[in-house]
């Protein structure tokens, strides 16, 4: 048996800094990862596919060069020489991971699946491998997968998730993507652009129905301009195979036939290897570890970061939950962090193009909330308003504040259009600093930018309600 200071069970985008600030500090740690070092974001998620939406980007510029007075002739896709350059970017970023966590004093990394054996006093038991460790403390950083729904037909017909699809050597004929939220819409605009025809089927009846009405409305008109088709309040009956590729019948009677299926309908946690039991670790029905505001689970000395703890579905907050846990054993104030992830504002970006960048709440929120007596300013402007924008030819989205009357804080920012992903950030760090929306429109912005038109548009907010 192995004695050490703390094992970190999963390699997500929290464990390995975690895992190397621990050693920094002089405890003696372990790393398993039973799959690639990295998780979802390195190997699966936004490491190959905004490596590969920038092919995508390129061919579609190629596509409209003539707009902006360049001839270049006809467009083709090289499919595998965009693969390869993504795989490229993939297996340098999961290099250089490991070399790092190797190359760390204190540090050991295991490849295989641990899970937990029981306790030993006060010490966790941990199996990997056939071998035991034992640790004071355990951190899980084990990530989700894609769910796949259990359809009529599933087990007949071959499907893709967020991994598959990329181990493609071929590009698909045509692509039939299920669900019509973040991943499933990014994927369907990269594979189209990439030469593939897509159909996206969705049960709700608008697309990334988490957004305002008129947001989801805006990136619909954008998707179906580029050939996009859409099958909305559409649920399906059955699933067959269809040559090499599957047919989908619809409940309405309707049916689709195409060369591949991905499935974009979720994430489920991967903890059903961990043997959470044998320590008492609580789940909740769905499979995610039960955490509070510090990740604490259950069980003191077991701590759940990432996505099992459903806190959050992103890569940057997985990184913040590692940020979170080391204020906390370093025993320092916040220091510019959120004190915990109760409290911090989550900001995310969906990656189509153009991008949407989001930070707290949304108009509909504010809305609901103006009615319950909160007083709340709001002001739009359209993308098509903005001299960058128009200067690029980039006019599509909006960009909405929400601020709170009263405290003169912000309360939420969506910018769907050029630069969204990024102009996101600043509204994002503002809000950490709890500042009034006064002190940004006496900035002095950059010209020409998307950001530059802040201080215009909060001079233009206006009651809620």
């Amino acid at each position: 048996m192995r004695h050490v200071d703390a094992v970190l069970i999963g390699a997500g985008q929290a464990a390995p800094s975690l895992a190397v600030a621990l050693a920094a500090r002089g405890q003696t740690v372990v790393i398993i990862e039973g799959n690639f070092y990295g998780g979802t974001c390195v190997n699966f998620g936004c490491t190959p596919t905004k490596t590969l939406r920038k092919s995508a980007r390129i061919a579609h510029l190629a596509r409209h060069a003539a707009e902006f007075g360049v001839v270049t002739g006809p467009v083709n896709v090289i499919y595998a020489a965009a693969i390869q350059r993504m795989r490229a970017r993939v297996e340098s970023s999961r290099r250089g991971l490991m070399q790092w966590l190797e190359g760390t004093e204190n540090l050991k990394t295991i490849h295989g699946w641990g899970r937990f054996l029981g306790r030993d006093d006060e010490r966790f038991l941990i199996e990997v491998n056939g071998e035991t460790l034992s640790a004071r403390q355990v951190y899980l950083n084990t990530g989700t997968r894609a769910f796949i729904p259990p359809l009529p037909g599933i087990d007949r017909v071959p499907y893709l998730d967020n991994a598959s699809l990329l181990a493609l050597e071929a590009c698909p004929q045509h692509l039939i993507i299920v669900g019509a939220s973040y991943i499933g819409l990014e994927l369907g605009q990269i594979y189209r652009r990439l030469g593939a025809q897509v159909s996206i089927i969705h049960r709700a009846a608008r697309i990334a129905e988490r957004e305002d009405e008129d947001v989801s409305a805006a990136i619909l008109d954008f998707l179906q301009d580029e050939g996009i088709a859409f099958y909305l309040e559409s649920a399906i009956s059955a699933l067959s195979p269809y040559g090499d590729g599957v047919s989908v019948r619809l409940s309405d009677g309707r049916t689709l036939t195409g060369s591949h299926i991905l499935f974009a309908t979720g994430r489920i946690p991967n903890t059903e290897r961990l043997n959470l039991a044998a320590v008492g670790v609580e789940t909740d029905p769905r499979g995610f570890i039960r955490t509070d505001a510090h990740f604490n689970t259950s069980v003191p000395g077991i701590k759940a970061l990432g996505d099992i703890n459903g806190r959050g579905a992103f890569t940057h907050t997985s990184y913040h939950d590692y940020q979170i846990v080391l204020a906390e054993l370093d025993g320092q104030p916040p220091d510019g962090q959120w004190r915990d992830a109760d409290q911090r504002v989550v900001t995310y970006a969906m990656f189509t193009d153009p991008p949407l960048g989001r930070v707290g709440i949304t108009l509909a929120q504010a809305e609901e909330r103006a009615a319950h007596g909160q007083n709340i300013l709001t002001a739009e402007f359209s993308m098509a308003d903005v001299s960058r924008a128009k200067e690029e030819s980039e006019t599509q989205g909006l960009i909405r504040l929400i601020v709170d009357a009263d405290s003169e804080r912000f309360l939420g920012a969506t910018f769907l259009g050029t630069g969204g992903d990024e102009i996101v950030a600043v509204i994002a760090n503002y809000m950490a600093t709890g500042a009034s929306y006064r002190l940004m429109m006496q900035a002095l912005p950059v010209h020409p930018t998307v950001a530059e038109f802040l201080p215009t548009i909060l001079g233009r907010l206006s009651r809620l309600g």
